[in-house]
């Protein structure tokens, strides 16, 4: 078998924490950023890609993949980047196609100790094996940023529209949000324990993409994904793009939440991605094993479907749909 040497064969770098001072300027580079090692010693590093242009800052950051099973991230950092004029960018874009390599590699959602990455943000120095990695991510890359696009997908078995989590009473989080034209916006001040979280108690203005849904890669999200990046540019003055106007306008809504099932069964969802519904509308039912009606879920308020279920088989207390509730 004859195999044909590709330019990405070429060595990459390792190194112990971002320094601008590595990329020349207007220039784009491709690291690997050492986070911790293995039970063998050997380094389990993040790709780190870096567009530096004539001017340092500001620095844009963006990180996909914190759930190793959520990749439509990953291609809108690389086309991101594929585009990219670096003889005319103004500020440094730093991009992390991938923050949860345990995870990407064995194509889980969770850090190989089963936690959430995205629940014990930004970790301790001193902690168990997650803690750290989500410790050292933030002090050598995510504390070097000015502003932060953190893109995420639904978890297993789940689907999601195209939606934006962000703190809407803060002007400019609000402002990164509506430039993304997403199809929904939920104001939501950040959790503790989130990557967005942590950036924002280090002042980083900081928003999360939700890019639809896990295990995939979906062209038109991705598409939309990389537009909202290049109007965040041209807001920043980083580039001199216009700005990319929506079809339809976000739908805000002022919080959100999940509605579970109080049995088990086989689920049945007829309301789809971004359907309003209205207080008392069905919105799930559960048959058993024998095909059996045994239980109806109605809307409990006016709302907007943001994500739901697509499993069948649903234990109790499995999730249904994911409402939320407008402005």
């Amino acid at each position: 078998m004859s195999t044909k040497k590709l330019a990405a064969d070429r060595d990459i770098p390792i190194v112990l924490e971002f320094n601008i001072e590595d990329t020349p300027r207007q220039s784009i580079r491709h690291y690997w950023l050492k986070i911790i090692s293995d039970g063998l010693g050997s380094p389990i590093s993040v790709p780190l890609m870096v567009a530096r242009g004539k001017e340092d800052f500001p620095i844009l950051g963006l990180t996909a993949a914190v759930h190793g099973n959520e990749l439509n991230g990953i291609p809108v950092i690389q086309r991101l980047f594929n585009e990219i004029d670096v003889a005319d960018l103004k500020g440094t874009i730093v991009g992390v196609p991938v923050v949860n390599i345990p995870s990407f590699i064995r194509k889980k959602r969770r850090f190989n100790d089963g936690v959430d990455l995205n629940h014990i943000m930004p970790g301790k120095e001193n902690g168990n094996v997650s803690q750290v990695y989500g410790y050292r991510f933030i002090e050598r890359v995510v504390k070097h940023f000015d502003y932060l696009l953190d893109l995420h997908t639904a978890s297993f078995g789940r689907i999601n529209s195209y939606y934006i989590r962000a703190d809407m009473k803060h002007p400019i989080t609000r402002k990164l949000a509506l430039l993304q034209n997403a199809q929904i916006i939920v104001h939501n001040p950040p959790s503790d324990g989130t990557l967005r979280g942590a950036a924002e108690s280090l002042d980083i203005p900081a928003i999360t993409l939700e890019v639809g849904n896990p295990n995939t890669f979906q062209k038109k999200l991705i598409r939309s994904g990389v537009e909202g990046i290049h109007n965040v540019l041209s807001y920043l003055e980083m580039t001199e793009d216009e700005i990319e106007k929506p079809e339809n306008e976000a739908v805000i809504c002022k919080r959100s939440y999940w509605i579970y099932t109080d049995t088990g069964g086989l689920l049945t969802i007829p309301v789809n991605l971004t359907d309003q519904v209205k207080k008392g509308d069905l919105i799930a039912s559960l048959r058993d094993v024998f095909g059996n009606l045994t239980r109806e879920y109605f809307a409990p308020e006016d709302g907007i479907v943001i994500g739901k279920s697509v499993s069948p088989v649903n234990q109790s207390g499995g999730r249904i749909l994911h409402l939320g509730i407008l402005k």
